[in-house]
């Protein structure tokens, strides 16, 4: 049987521009020695507060819970809110967070400043302004720099677990996967389903260990599942 005949591809991406920028950024995160934590939110309570909002006319996702979730677990922790500047971690003043925000052609991260000093529906309309001003090509420059953290969210897809290349010089990066339903045992030990959000973390070890990185994860399913500071 002869083999089959080479098809032709499709035309030969260059990694320049956009697509270089991300090559060089994705390369720099690679060679960080890093760990990677997961952990599952129980969000029972947050999507019980969501439905109570949208009959309020407050209609939002799950993302600006998180992020307003995430800002203030970085305000306690600020050794995830840092830099590696040489040979030192630089925790910083401001929690800046990077957005990701995937493009046909790219990814891009454009910054909600101040982010913990933000309220949920604050947080909502920025996340929107950000991903439409990023997708028309529309935002500042400046509206990408400064990020001391970065959220990259896979919510929307059907993917349960993934590991994020860290933003350097960022020390660390949260991925966020589907809220879904999973079997959970009751305190009365009867069988039931909960929905649960995946959450995981990708740390540098230069500058976190790990157990005070999960100090830090746990701090954050925490507050998902009582929404201390969230309402």
């Amino acid at each position: 049987m002869n083999p089959p005949e080479p098809q032709a591809g499709a035309e030969a991406i260059p990694l320049s521009g956009m697509r270089g920028a991300i090559a060089r950024g994705m390369t720099a995160g690679w060679q960080i020695p890093r760990v990677a934590h997961h952990a599952a939110a129980d969000v029972t309570l947050l999507q019980e507060h969501r439905r109570d909002e949208a009959a309020a006319g407050r209609k939002w996702s799950v993302t600006p819970y998180l992020l307003k979730a995430l800002a203030l677990t970085l305000r306690e922790h600020p050794r995830m809110n840092a830099l590696l500047q040489g040979n030192a971690v630089a925790p910083q003043a401001d929690v800046n967070l990077g957005l990701a925000v995937s493009l046909d052609d790219g990814l891009m991260v454009p910054v909600i400043r101040q982010a913990d000093r933000l309220s949920v529906a604050q947080l909502a309309e920025q996340a929107r302004h950000l991903a439409e001003g990023a997708r028309a090509g529309t935002l500042t420059a400046g509206t990408y720099q400064r990020g001391t953290f970065t959220v990259s969210n896979l919510g929307m897809t059907a993917i349960d677990s993934f590991t994020p290349i860290i933003n350097a010089p960022q020390v660390a990066i949260l991925g966020v996967t589907r809220v879904r339903h999973v079997p959970v045992a009751g305190e009365d030990g009867l069988l039931g389903t909960a929905p649960v959000m995946g959450l995981h973390l990708v740390f540098d070890h230069r500058a976190i260990d790990g157990y005070p990185a999960a100090c830090f994860l746990s701090a954050l399913k925490q507050r998902l599942e009582t929404l201390e500071g969230l309402r």
